[in-house]
């Protein structure tokens, strides 16, 4: 086990390396100036000071081994845009992506896990196909395009909720009060209704199919045959051993929320790394970008080395199959 752990942690690193140096390249050979707008306002003999102030002026493979040392020693640089060390713009953003994607994934887990039991009990019936045309739709929508539809009707049209933002800038700045805590949940809603339902949607399509692979097996029928009732049946015999896919949307879970989030944040101008990473694309604003790739795929590649280890501790048979690879 300690073995594949290790094997394991070395692909992670791997991984995350890979991303980080395809992001630096792509970044940089894509057109555009770091200057970004304000080269507009700027002359090019002052583009060209801030260019060779941030060691933008050098070779391409000098800078990128450059930005590999410092990133070794935890330097991850300073925002050509945004004046200020990208670590903390990245401690800003962060804890606002994670509470985003924690909500959705809940919404996610617990609708999509009570859909995909109540269809496997109804398999083929009424409910079960229109729950499952219905999930199908959801699944196939774009987040932003959700969203758009979300805001537009719960928002616009009806005013339940708002345009867009984290909370009230006026009235609740900060979350120093429990009604400043209701307003972060109110302003909350929407952008974790966009990912949730999507996530929910696929989830409840996996969750049906286990549970019908299950309630085949021998020992649900025995519990049936011995009386049981059935709800006794299906939420303990059949759903308890139904769950191991769980840990798999597990894994899978944290890229798409993290992929989604990035316009799931621009369309309800929500201040995570989704929105910070676009504005600092547009910016050509390469330290964010690139630190930005290298904390996501470390969420992503983190996720499912997590999955992985669950998964091992929930099935004896995978820790054996380790051990003897």
């Amino acid at each position: 086990m300690t073995a594949w752990l290790v094997r394991r942690l070395a692909a992670a690193i791997a991984i995350v390396l890979a991303v980080v140096t395809i992001t630096f390249f792509l970044i940089h050979l894509a057109p555009g100036s770091p200057c970004g707008e304000s080269e507009r306002q700027l002359s090019p003999e002052v583009c060209r000071r801030l260019r060779a102030q941030f060691g933008y002026d050098r070779p391409l493979a000098v800078q990128y081994v450059k930005y590999l040392w410092a990133l070794s020693h935890g330097d991850l640089g300073e925002s050509f845009a945004l004046h200020r060390p990208v670590a903390d713009a990245l401690a800003d953003a962060i804890p606002n992506t994670l509470t985003l994607a924690g909500a959705a994934l809940l919404i996610d887990f617990v609708l999509g896990l009570a859909l995909g039991v109540y269809q496997a009990v109804r398999a083929r019936r009424f409910g079960d196909v229109v729950l499952g045309n219905v999930g199908l739709l959801f699944n196939s929508m774009p987040t932003f395009w959700l969203g758009l539809i979300l805001l537009l009707v719960f928002s616009y049209w009806r005013r339940w909720f708002p345009l867009g933002g984290m909370s009230d800038p006026v009235l609740c700045p900060t979350l120093s009060t429990l009604r400043c805590v209701a307003d972060r949940a109110w302003h909350l809603t929407l952008p974790a209704l966009t990912l949730g339902l999507v996530g929910a949607a696929g989830t409840a399509r996996y969750q049906r199919a286990a549970m019908l692979e299950v309630m085949a097996q021998d020992y649900v029928r025995t519990a049936r045959a011995k009386g049981l009732r059935e709800r006794r049946v299906v939420l303990v015999h059949a759903l308890r051993n139904a769950l191991l896919p769980f840990i798999t949307l597990f894994g899978l879970a944290f890229p798409f929320l993290l992929t989604g989030a990035v316009l799931v944040e621009t369309v309800f101008a929500w201040s995570g790394m989704g929105r910070l990473s676009v504005t600092a694309i547009f910016q050509r604003d390469y330290p964010v970008v690139t630190a930005s790739a290298l904390v996501a795929s470390g969420m992503v590649v983190l996720g499912n080395l997590l999955a992985d280890v669950l998964y091992a501790v929930a099935d004896p048979r995978i820790r054996v199959r380790s051990e003897v690879t």
